[in-house]
C-alpha cells in the first residue's frame, strides 16, 4: 500500500465547535499535517520502546494517557 494512502486514511473530516465541517482549506491542511506528524512521532516512539524491550501494551497506554491528560486549550480565557 502507498504510504501517502496510509497517511490520508487517518484523516477525519474536521468539524468546528458547532459540528459543521471546517471549510477553510488552509486550516484543514494545517490540521492534517499536524495529525500526520503526531502519528509519525507516536509510531517512532512505539518502535523505539519495543526495540528496547518495553512492553508494547504499556507504551500504547502511556501514549493514550498523554492525549487524555492534555489540558483544555485556552481554558483560562474569558
Amino acid at each position: 500500500m502507498d504510504s501517502s494512502t496510509d497517511k490520508t486514511k487517518l484523516l477525519p473530516t474536521w468539524l468546528d465547535s458547532n459540528g459543521s465541517p471546517v471549510g477553510c482549506s488552509e486550516k484543514i491542511k494545517v490540521l492534517n499535517e499536524n495529525l500526520i506528524e503526531i502519528k509519525e512521532i507516536c509510531e517512532e516512539a512505539l518502535e523505539d520502546a519495543v526495540l528496547m524491550g518495553c512492553d508494547e501494551k504499556q507504551i500504547r497506554e502511556v501514549l493514550s494517557d498523554i492525549i487524555a491528560s492534555l489540558p483544555k486549550p485556552f481554558s483560562n480565557r474569558t
